[in-house]
């Protein structure tokens, strides 16, 4: 049975022109970790005709693999009876994300939707959330089109903690060593010392198509940062998923270890951000809606209300934008990030940093809230829904933050408890995702702060072991 009616690139021609011999079926999680399974090429025309089974309680689980809801109930808890007993869903290849991957000999890559076998799309798959919130927009004559600027951190490895006793849910994580001390932001002699993993990584993405812009040495030791060009919204967060978990794998084929965690519990290093650049183009003619013809604004009507819109449900978004405990750790005062809701004029201590002039054909807004380690698909969609929002209202940003640590605003979520507590009162987010998804999702971030909570910390020991 046949699941797509989408035209169909002819990949099995290429396979055999190439001599491919396995391709890596794949689709981003809840928590945008790719997951799949490997097909021997001779198996590639059924998968593509009929999709590939998996089970179905992997959209159930915790950033430790651990299953959040009762997946043996009728409803799986979810509400959902075809997830009932880990039943299989099925991975439908979209063609449209074919690749051949560098450094995996002989191995095609494609990223899947997610379906029943009946067809119907799973509710829980989180490209499928951002498609209907891109729908949503080209209703209102829109496209969304974003730029990623990247921040992480490149180490290298000395233990992988590959013992039996390492294992575990989760497993031990590797110890590592600094590739440079910092702080140097764009030193050419800090980017030399790291220069030789960056180079390798460079060479294997190129052969992925991605819009590769910059390679530049960050802030923190062992920090760089990586900027993808503008690419419209689906394709954008495939970038995104792509990027992230190529970079992961070809460095520690090198004995690197590559992490998006926002910040490491390492000595002396720096927080990374994501910046997320927006704006959105007229379905008509392809232009910017957010160039300005008015000398006063940066931005156009359209741009300044979509700018109303994301200041409005700042809160809210905060969850999907970054949803890990340990991404709060990021939002303090004169640190290059955010900490409370407002927005500027090429500030990069604001949380909204507004790029362009009167007549710039690339005026945008740049989102500087969200971490490395986001489910691109949510993150996007957190900026749609309220974009919208802001349009349909006339929302007013109000004047900019010239001294944003000074500037008197509301703050962000100190914690993601906080965060999903104002996802949860968001009617524009829920209404948009969908209240069944929200709930979902609350969920499962909601399971980990409790195994959180549960965990006794270096600090409790360091803060009441001699004291009392």
């Amino acid at each position: 049975m046949k699941l797509d009616s989408r035209p169909v690139f002819d990949i099995q021609k290429e396979i055999e022109s190439r001599g491919i011999e396995v391709v890596r079926f794949a689709f981003a999680d809840q928590h945008g970790i790719l997951r799949g399974k490997t097909i021997a090429a001779a198996a590639v025309g059924a998968a593509l005709e009929n999709g590939v089974g998996f089970p179905s309680s992997l959209l159930l689980k915790d950033t430790s693999n651990r299953s959040v809801f009762p997946v043996f109930t009728a409803d799986a808890g979810v509400g959902i009876p075809e997830l009932s007993g880990a039943a299989d869903a099925l991975m439908v290849a979209d063609p449209s994300t074919w690749r051949v991957l560098p450094w995996a000999p002989k191995t095609g890559w494609l990223l899947c939707d997610l379906r029943y076998s009946n067809g119907k799309p799973v509710p829980l798959d989180t490209r499928g959330v951002l498609r209907q919130a891109l729908a949503k927009l080209a209703e209102q004559g829109f496209g969304y089109v974003a730029g990623l600027e990247i921040e992480f951190h490149i180490f290298r490895t000395t233990d992988a903690r590959l013992r039996p006793e390492d294992a575990g849910q989760p497993g031990s994580p590797p110890e590592v060593a600094l590739l440079s001390t910092g702080y140097q932001l764009l030193s050419e002699s800090r980017y030399d010392q790291l220069e030789p993993a960056l180079e390798i990584l460079r060479q294997n993405l190129a052969g992925l198509g991605l819009p590769l812009r910059s390679f530049e040495c960050e802030f923190g030791p062992s920090q760089a940062e990586v900027t993808l060009g503008p690419l419209e919204g689906l394709a954008a967060a495939d970038a995104m998923m792509l990027f992230r978990s190529a970079t992961r794998q070809i460095l520690r084929r090198h004995g690197y270890h590559a992490t998006f965690m926002c910040r490491p519990k390492l000595p002396n290093v720096m927080s990374s951000g994501w910046h997320l650049h927006q704006s959105i183009s007229r379905v008509a003619d392809k232009e910017n809606a957010f160039t300005s013809a008015a000398r006063e604004q940066p931005l156009s009507d359209i741009g300044m209300h979509w700018l109303g819109g994301l200041l409005a449900h700042a809160k809210g978004m905060c969850a999907l934008a970054s949803p890990t405990i340990n991404g709060y750790k990021r939002y303090r005062p004169y640190a290059l990030a955010p900490d409370r809701i407002h927005w500027g004029r090429d500030n990069r201590g604001v949380m909204l940093r507004v790029i362009g002039s009167p007549g710039a054909a690339d005026a945008h807004i740049e989102n500087r809230i969200g971490e490395p380690a986001a489910n691109p698909y949510l993150y996007f969609a957190s900026q749609i829904y309220p974009g919208l929002d802001g349009i349909a209202r006339k929302l007013d940003p109000g004047p900019p933050a010239d001294t944003p640590y000074e500037t008197q605003a509301q703050r962000l979520p100190a914690t993601l408890d906080e965060a999903l507590q104002a996802l949860r009162a968001d009617e524009c987010l829920r209404e948009g995702l969908g209240a069944a998804f929200v709930d979902y999702f609350c969920r499962i971030k909601e399971a980990e702060i409790a195994r959180f909570n549960l965990e006794v910390s270096e600090w409790e020991q360091r803060e009441y072991f001699e004291l009392f």
